[in-house]
């Protein structure tokens, strides 16, 4: 029998303990661990979800990696083209990171309708297009259907039909200026087929999707001819050194930059989170370890008489320390209990219906974004008692300085 377990279960399950001047400080220190565990399991969640979120937004209009001529890198527009004909088109076989490459081309333009006209880019895409990583983000309509004739269809953003104010099945003109100087500019007329709504302010109110036929034909460049690749891979954790790998095995002619390179303002924002999650961390479990501490201390002031009686009939210091520490260590427990049902309940809610809202102008989404995974949450609960079990080894000590013969007579 575990001498140390028994007395401790006895000292829980007591009734006097429960009507104890303890009581009240066990609850708050219980209280203190199970809303610290909510806090912590909550921030991680939203935390990492909110960067998931944005992150695969980005990429699904944008691609992981690029692949242009070094003239195009500081400009949203292509500039000079590049050819289909390379190594690594349409399979990036010598990079087995890489799982999927498609060929894109964007040109400027102006949307003018009989009300409005908005300046817009006209992102071409073909058949190679992977249309699974924007059609999540699909509010109306259908996606374009690309085949072997030129196509009309379009998609374009909520945002911009509400400002022009369009409709999925509405035609519109659209006025492509020509490189060379002085002459009338090209419109096309497009259908819209589908709305998007990608959260992205600056992405919503300025792309359009379309054939990338257009672009070609407008360029006047050649069917095998197209403004950039758009590369996806299978961890994005490892994008930097995917990029660098991708940069080695393309020419000198082509330059190569990952997402994170071309839109660094989002992801340098994105890595604060990392920073907030670790200060909330570090503040509840300093804040429950504190409340441990005190708890521990109160119950040791009144159990003197205990440890003495204890010390008395040959217990040692350790065997006395192990009854507190196993004390606190139920108490830890509980908390972790409750804290875990609460906050796991609170994000599966927030998951299913979205109560939490926010500013997609500031956020880039409309709702709090839910990354549950149980690793995470067996991980913060495992730190948080290692850490607490650690500090409360601290105060347990001050039962190896009570003499036995006070410590009867104590009252």
């Amino acid at each position: 029998m575990n001498l140390e377990y028994f007395i401790a279960k006895r000292l829980i399950t007591s009734k006097d303990n429960k009507s104890s001047i303890s009581a009240p400080i066990i609850k708050i220190a219980i209280s203190a661990i199970a809303i610290g565990m909510i806090m912590m399991i909550v921030s991680v969640a939203t935390g990492i979800g909110l960067q998931q979120k944005i992150r695969d937004k980005v990429s699904a209009f944008n691609g992981q990696i690029i692949i242009s001529n070094y003239d195009n890198n500081q400009s949203e527009v292509t500039l000079s083209p590049i050819s289909k004909k390379q190594e690594f088109y349409p399979y990036f076989k010598t990079v087995p990171e890489v799982t999927h490459v498609q060929a894109v081309a964007t040109k400027a333009g102006i949307i003018r309708t009989e009300t409005a006209f908005e300046g817009i880019i006209f992102k071409g895409v073909g058949t190679d297009y992977d249309w699974n990583n924007i059609k999540e983000y699909l509010i109306a309509g259908q996606l374009p259907i690309f085949i072997n004739q030129l196509n009309e269809e379009v998609l374009i953003s909520s945002y911009l039909a509400n400002r022009l104010h369009l409709k999925v099945g509405d035609k519109f003109n659209t006025f492509f200026v020509k490189e060379e100087q002085n002459k009338m500019p090209n419109i096309r007329r497009f259908q819209i087929v589908g709305l998007f709504n990608s959260g992205f302010q600056d992405f919503d109110a300025t792309y359009i999707i379309g054939d990338i036929r257009h672009i070609q034909r407008i360029n006047k460049w050649k069917p095998n001819e197209i403004g950039a690749f758009e590369l996806f891979t299978n961890d994005f954790s490892e994008i930097k050194s995917t990029g660098e790998k991708v940069y080695e095995q393309t020419s000198s002619s082509l330059d190569t930059k990952t997402i994170i390179e071309k839109y660094n303002y989002i992801f340098d924002w994105l890595n604060l989170f990392d920073f907030n999650i670790i200060v909330i961390l570090v503040i509840m479990i300093l804040v429950a370890t504190i409340n441990m501490v005190v708890a521990l201390l109160v119950l040791i002031l009144e159990r003197t008489q205990m440890i003495g009686i204890l010390k008395a009939l040959g217990a040692n210091n350790w065997t006395v320390r192990k009854v507190f520490l196993y004390n606190a260590f139920y108490l830890i427990v509980r908390g972790l209990f409750w804290g875990n049902l609460i906050g796991v309940g609170i994000l599966l809610f927030q998951q299913q219906f979205g109560i939490v809202k926010l500013n997609p102008e500031n956020y880039y989404v409309d709702q709090a974004p839910v990354y549950l995974n149980w690793m995470y949450i067996l991980l913060l609960n495992g730190l948080t008692i290692v850490v607490c079990f650690v500090v409360l080894l601290i105060p347990s000590y001050i039962i190896t300085k009570i003499s036995p013969v006070k410590a009867i007579r104590f009252d």
